[in-house]
């Protein structure tokens, strides 16, 4: 079984559900494939200010009881809302062997929780170089390569193609072909709730299949 987490370097949410990742992660270790893609939000989606933001970040550490407070220093007005660099950033220290969640929470942290302005490639590189130890010349060029941005467009479209808006975004897949999909989620019940049926289907077919065998060619 495979779950895939979609997700946006600067989402807020995002941050909010790698608890729920995590407990995941060590809940199903071994019988589970769990892996983490990029899914951009379009520059309409990020505030217009920090002021804005910062009413967004209220709003969502209230709901999640949290004892701080996300950071908005690192909003740049002048870049209209486009932060696919941290992104790019991110998926380029995955090609160069840093596909874990330590240096993708290393980006998004120095922003959400120390303010760090990351929506430039010196600035995102220099937090990644620092979290990996990989040569920061290195990093720059794996992020602004075209394989980089491909394999972000790509995973952005497949988010898209799953007709989800929210990040984070939790796509479950099993061995006999079920799927499910669960967007803005960042609670750990229902996805756990969501693996454990689709593992006792799974397994319920491999009994099946133990007693009676493959289904008969005619």
């Amino acid at each position: 079984m495979k779950v895939t987490y979609y997700l946006e370097i600067l989402s807020s949410w995002c941050h909010w559900a790698e608890p729920a990742w995590d407990e995941l992660k060590r809940r199903y270790e071994g019988r589970v494939t769990f892996d983490w893609r990029i899914a951009l939000m379009n520059p309409a989606d990020f505030p217009v200010s920090r002021e804005q933001c910062d009413w967004f970040y209220r709003r969502s550490g209230t709901i999640r009881r949290s004892p701080y407070m996300l950071n908005s220093g690192w909003f740049e007005p002048e870049l209209r809302g486009d932060y696919t660099v941290p992104n790019l950033v991110a998926e380029a220290c995955r090609e160069l062997g840093h596909g874990d969640d330590a240096i993708r929470r290393a980006i998004s942290n120095s922003a959400l929780r120390d303010g760090r302005k990351i929506g430039r490639m010196a600035g995102a590189v220099a937090v990644a170089a620092a979290a990996t130890g990989l040569d920061a010349a290195a990093i720059d060029a794996c992020a602004r390569s075209a394989s980089v941005a491909a394999k972000v467009a790509e995973s952005t479209a497949a988010f898209h193609a799953h007709q989800v808006t929210q990040r984070p975004a939790f796509i479950l897949e099993n061995a006999i072909g079920d799927k499910m999909v669960l967007s803005g989620i960042v609670e750990p019940a229902p996805l756990a709730a969501g693996i454990d049926a689709m593992l006792a289907d799974a397994a319920a077919y491999v009994a099946h299949r133990t007693h009676f065998g493959e289904v008969p060619a005619t």
